[in-house]
């Protein structure tokens, strides 16, 4: 035993273990540059897979090339008899300093003072993941609740602006009235509220183009709607529209196509409230107010309309008239076709669509692309052939001209539909009416 203290004593001042293993070492080998002394294996262990590597104690660099044997430490090792060793190397002893650089060596033979400094930062890291998890969610939370009062107040200022609007646009036609009564200084004060109309209105289409999406899907329902008509008339649009209801009927249709005309018509069921059907459901025009329709489950949360009429045999062909609108898409579509589905986006609709703000018209289909590289049509002919299994749209002016033709891939009844682009007030679109010969 008293050999074993004095042993202990000359380990003290002549560090025989390793800072690695801390165990007696083994092949020791010294680096050149700090001097620092661990076993062979340890230090390549070590320094595997790293380009460069710092001393575990003193964090000096060092190239494998520089290690020396320790010859003095090694033949000084070999004196100490085998049990001396193992009885050395079961004494329980602090950690030491800069053991938390050394590597990461299995469980097996560690010290039980190596386990528990290995619980010990296991224990911190886990306190301190759970502290920066709480504190993401806490963030979280903060920011959502954030968004959700930046959005109210949005569409509170959404609110007064179009208020303001509606009573302002509602002052011309009372002054009209009055006008015969109180003579030409009316005209006056008539101009000052139409400037005053045409800066709020700017104003509030800058806002509308950054929330369009605000407005048609999260909060449509909440916007003031216009009286609801009689229940034997159709929508009509607001006053300051320039179309009318009883308007002129548009050309008939008068083309090659004419014997399979079909007198097709809106369905008010399937109208966006953003739309107002007139001219006997002909017509569809984009309206500064939300229309009130009878209630429909079918009716669609985006600017589409859909026609009444569906067709799964023979041929049919319609007419219409797209120059009254900058942005839009005429096609078909699958009754099922989905409530937020823009028509062309999904496998059972097939449309051609004109972006005005890009001069583009493109073909679409299953959310494919076709771009035509072709004006504007200011008229479109829509001719179904189910026999062949195809739609094709043509371009109508002195003549047709063939936009594009598509493959239909289905055997159950297909409906005109159209989109149009909400920003663009007042734009239409106009089914023309058949004219069979």
């Amino acid at each position: 035993m008293a050999v074993v203290i004095e042993l202990e004593r000359l380990q003290g001042v002549l560090e025989l273990q390793c800072s690695c293993c801390l165990q007696l070492f083994a092949e020791p080998v010294r680096l050149t540059g700090c001097g620092h002394s661990f076993c062979r294996g340890c230090i390549l262990q070590y320094r595997a897979g790293r380009l460069r590597a710092p001393c575990p104690l003193c964090r000096s660099g060092f190239e494998l090339q520089h290690l020396r044997p320790n010859r003095e430490l090694a033949a000084l090792l070999s004196l100490i008899p085998r049990e001396l060793k193992e009885k050395l190397e079961t004494q329980e002893e602090p950690e030491p300093y800069g053991a938390a650089a050394c590597i990461d060596r299995s469980s097996a033979g560690r010290r039980p003072a190596e386990k528990e400094y290995t619980s010990q930062i296991k224990s911190q890291i886990t306190k301190d993941f759970c502290c920066m998890k709480e504190y993401v969610e806490r963030q979280e939370r903060n920011t959502l609740v954030f968004i959700e009062q930046e959005q109210k107040a949005a569409q509170q200022k959404i609110e007064e602006i179009i208020h303001q609007l509606t009573d302002i646009k509602a002052q011309p036609s009372d002054l009209s009235e009055r006008q015969r009564y109180e003579g030409s200084a009316l005209t006056i004060n008539k101009i000052t509220i139409v400037e005053k109309l045409n800066v709020v209105k700017s104003a509030v289409e800058d806002l509308k183009r950054k929330l369009e999406t605000l407005l048609l899907e999260n909060y449509a329902q909440q916007l003031p709607p216009v009286q609801p008509p009689d229940s034997h008339q159709e929508p009509s649009v607001s006053a300051s529209s320039p179309e009318s209801a009883a308007g002129s009927p548009e050309p008939a249709i008068s083309s090659q196509f004419s014997q399979w005309a079909e007198d097709v018509t809106l369905d008010p069921r399937r109208v966006h409230e953003r739309l107002a059907l007139t001219a006997q459901n002909r017509r569809v025009m984009v309206s500064s107010h939300l229309t009130t329709y009878q209630p429909s489950p079918r009716r669609f949360c985006i600017s589409q309309v859909m026609c009444s009429q569906g067709f799964s045999t023979g041929c049919h062909y319609w007419e219409v008239i797209t120059k009254d609108s900058d942005g839009w898409a005429v096609g078909v579509a699958h009754e099922m076709i989905g409530k937020r589905d823009k028509l062309g986006r999904t496998e059972h609709s097939w449309c051609v669509e004109w972006l005005g703000p890009k001069k583009q018209l493109s073909a679409w289909h299953k959310d494919q692309e076709t771009l035509l590289h072709k004006d504007k049509p200011l008229k479109v002919g829509v001719f179904l052939e189910l026999q062949k299994k195809t739609v094709s749209f043509y371009s109508i002016a002195d003549k047709e001209m063939l936009l594009h033709t598509f493959e239909i891939s289905t055997s159950d009844p297909l409906y005109p539909a159209f989109w149009l682009y909400t920003l663009e007030r007042n734009g239409s679109l106009t089914i023309s009416q058949p004219n069979r010969r």
